[in-house]
């Protein structure tokens, strides 16, 4: 089993050294895929992401059938051809494609943020996010596996924060024919599973996936500190089984099954 979602101080947003998430691996008795942050957004300062050469230099010697080095990659519309140069000229494991933010804008916020918030009913808000999505899923023809499709509902500013399907079902659907029709595969992030609720409603996309063509899963904990790490992958594997989906990681950009 692996967790093919894991960051390390590589990441501006956490401070895991890379020998704490191998000891908490091998504790769980799991592989790693590291995927630190490249969120290249050209209206905040300094925001390029990390050195991928110091990532590669640091890490390479880790690098083994456990620990597996990707790359999270922001997906947004001034990214693409820097990001596509990463993709071609460094030997990444697996492709990890993210909305964080607005796919077009011209500003510096980011669906993280609360002023991205301001102004917008949450419909508004969560279709702005599909939309974004939609356009880096078709643009962004390199990833392997599409992140978190959940993640704005961690971080929006709602009273009910929750991704409902049934409210914003065309869009969803549209990003997931999308998806399949690219045979890339979907992530199933463990962050939010632990919540009735919030499974449920995840549980409804991902038999969706399937429904329309979808095959294969990433699974993958988003931790960024030790702790974080394999958490609810129990879970994700009996989402991916009930949905009908198969659970691979990714070496050397190839898929390999999780049996």
């Amino acid at each position: 089993m692996f967790d093919s979602h894991v960051h390390t101080d590589f990441s501006g947003d956490s401070d895991m050294k890379i020998a704490d998430a191998i000891k908490r691996a091998d504790e769980l008795g799991i592989g790693l895929v590291i995927t630190d942050h490249m969120d290249i957004n050209d209206y905040i300062k300094n925001r390029s992401g990390f050195d991928v050469d110091k990532f590669f230099e640091a890490y390479t010697k880790l690098r083994s059938d456990k620990l597996l080095l990707g790359i999270e990659l922001g997906l947004r519309e001034e990214a693409v051809e820097r990001n596509v140069h990463l993709v071609n000229n460094y030997d990444f494991d697996f492709i990890l494609g993210s909305t964080h933010a607005p796919y077009a804008s011209k500003h510096e916020y980011e669906f993280f943020d609360a002023e991205v918030y301001v102004g917008k009913s949450k419909r508004e808000a969560y279709e702005e996010y599909f939309r974004s999505m939609i356009r880096g899923v078709k643009e962004n023809e390199y990833i392997d596996s599409l992140a978190h499709i959940d993640y704005i509902a961690r971080y929006s500013r709602y009273d009910d924060k929750e991704l409902y399907y049934n409210e914003y079902k065309p869009l969803i659907d549209e990003v997931l024919k999308e998806v399949a029709l690219r045979e890339k595969s979907m992530e199933i992030s463990t962050r939010r599973i632990g919540n009735k609720t919030s499974a449920d409603e995840l549980m409804k996309i991902y038999k969706r996936f399937r429904e329309l063509g979808g095959e294969t899963v990433t699974i993958g904990s988003d931790g960024h500190y030790p702790g974080a790490i394999g958490a609810n992958l129990k879970s994700g594997l009996e989402m991916a089984e009930a949905c009908g989906l198969k659970p691979v990681y990714y070496k050397k950009r190839k898929i390999h099954f999780i049996k």
